[in-house]
């Protein structure tokens, strides 16, 4: 008993950290997308997306990380995990499909790992 009790507590830490960080490199992409950062434009020319795309991503993101953290609503977290693992796996296939170098798709890639391990580890109160 005392064995599982350490074991959900460890899972629990895993799981806010890795939340709160995906958290926060959600919401600061989705800033920088919102506030049409030069560089940002830059990466998705690069991409080849047209620039109206960042608005709706940006906006997503704020959405889908609000879904994450406040309590209950397990299927809209389902769904904004989801929508997290679509956005993030697309734009890392995205920058290697355009040849872009490890400096540019690492970001895109942990923010994917991130989600990954937020998701595996959430509560048994934050599942459906």
């Amino acid at each position: 008993m005392e064995t599982q009790n350490k074991l959900q507590k460890r899972n629990k830490i895993i799981y806010w950290v890795f939340t709160l960080w995906m958290s926060l490199g959600m919401v600061s992409t989705a800033i920088v997308q919102l506030m049409k950062n030069k560089d940002e434009i830059a990466n998705f020319t690069t991409l080849g997306y047209p620039l109206y795309l960042m608005t709706i991503i940006g906006i997503w993101k704020v959405l889908g990380v609000i879904a994450v953290l406040i309590p209950k609503l397990p299927l809209l977290k389902e769904w904004a995990y989801a929508g997290f693992f679509f956005v993030m796996s697309g734009a890392v296939i995205s920058h290697l499909i355009v040849g872009d170098p490890i400096g540019k798709t690492f970001p895109a890639v942990l923010l994917l790992i991130l989600v990954i391990i937020s998701w595996y580890f959430r509560p048994a109160d934050r599942k459906i």
